[in-house]
């Protein structure tokens, strides 16, 4: 009932819909957005949920010549005799309200996030669960979008496993170290990742211009002394650095950072980026996290006077990280996954020794956050729409 359409009309010069609702609410479609979104066959491929209607056809000044309506349905008439029909829950959904702009926009792109610290209660699943069953994938995904990390237990001591990961959301990224990496101990390592000694707090990849939204670490082999896993919340240290230091935020956030990485591995590669350490979006939001130290080129394209402030700035922010009451520290055991939010958290190692033998062998690939979230919305309407069937 609350979608059903009391009244509608054209107003404005018939630029503009009208349309007042059962529920006491009301909506103004410009008539101009109501054409270019034709739902009819001519001028919309259902087949492909695509617009068929060019832009260089669309008269930017139209008006609705004639409209009639019922309680589910508004009926257009074009000034070219163009015929469109709109559903009221349509229509509802896409009204222009701030309100209801906010509430799809949340709908569609899942933004709320969950800030920690030392505190972490790290969400965890079964990792033959997440394969099989929609439900275990769909509360996998989403704790991954909201809290930025998630551990799976259980998969085999073998190589492979991701790549049952990466099938199940779609696929893998492919990188200049192969559709999928070993992080052990390797003679004349070419990654930093690829030795027993101590990795900071950093984010892989900011040598790309787009950095991989998602990384996945199976653990195959631990060593019994050393290599425990950090992680930290960016998102929630940047925002403490905020609160404590707005000048050494800004720097951060205005300042581009040369980052670099050459070598060989699937191929010769030689990357060279540009980013800010700290990545806003429009309205000032922390949206990326851009920074591993050891890939930051010596190269640095800023006035002289503007370096010893950035270095000042990047220390404090790194002084956060390594706070305890920020940090979560943890041991991963043969047949763990931990999947996490590349953009968002950063995450280091504690030194191991090295033997004559390999102590230490994870196995790690990427996949992008657009693979991931078109996963995790068809995931949700699977599980909202077999709970339907379940209440009928």
């Amino acid at each position: 009932m609350h979608c059903a359409i009391l009244k509608a009309e054209a107003v404005d010069g018939a630029h503009l819909l009208q349309i007042s609702w059962h529920d006491g609410a009301e909506s103004l479609y410009p008539a101009v957005w109501l054409r270019d979104n034709c739902q009819c066959s001519e001028c919309y491929l259902h087949s492909a949920k695509a617009r068929k209607l060019l832009l260089e056809a669309l008269d930017v000044n139209i008006r609705i010549k004639d409209l009639s309506f019922d309680r589910k349905k508004v009926y257009i008439t074009w000034p070219n005799e163009h015929y469109s029909e709109f559903e009221a829950n349509w229509l509802k959904k896409r009204c222009f309200s701030q309100q209801a702009r906010t509430r799809l926009q949340e709908e569609l792109f899942l933004p709320e996030c969950q800030y920690w610290g030392s505190e972490l209660q790290l969400p965890t699943l079964n990792f033959g669960d997440v394969l099989k069953d929609d439900e275990h994938a769909y509360k996998w995904l989403s704790s991954l979008k909201r809290v930025g990390i998630v551990r799976l237990t259980g998969a085999a001591d073998k190589c492979g496993e991701i790549t049952k990961l990466g099938k199940r959301i779609g696929f893998l990224y492919l990188t200049f170290y192969g559709h999928t990496w070993q992080v052990q101990d390797k003679i004349d390592a070419n990654n930093v990742a690829y030795t027993t000694g101590k990795l900071s707090f950093h984010t892989d990849y900011p040598a790309l211009h787009h950095p991989p939204g998602v990384q996945l670490l199976h653990c195959i082999k631990q060593t019994v002394t050393g290599g425990d896993s950090e992680v930290v919340d960016g998102f929630n240290v940047c925002q403490k650095l905020k609160e404590k230091n707005p000048q050494a935020f800004h720097i951060l956030s205005s300042t581009f950072v040369d980052f670099t990485d050459i070598g060989v591995d699937y191929c010769d590669f030689s990357v060279q980026s540009k980013h800010k350490i700290i990545e806003l979006d429009d309205k000032g939001q922390v949206i990326r996290i851009n920074f591993n130290n050891a890939v930051r080129d010596t190269v640095f394209d800023v006035p002289v006077e503007r370096v010893q402030p950035f270095y000042s700035a990047l220390k404090e922010f790194v002084d956060l990280m390594n706070s305890k009451e920020y940090k979560y520290t943890f041991k991963m055991n043969p047949g763990d996954v931990i999947i996490f939010d590349n953009w968002r958290l950063l995450h280091g190692r504690h030194s191991y020794e090295a033997g004559t033998e390999i102590s230490r062998h994870l196995e790690g690939a990427y996949a992008d956050w657009d693979v991931v979230m078109s996963r995790l919305r068809i995931l949700r309407q699977k599980v909202k729409n077999g709970n339907r069937a379940e209440q009928w």
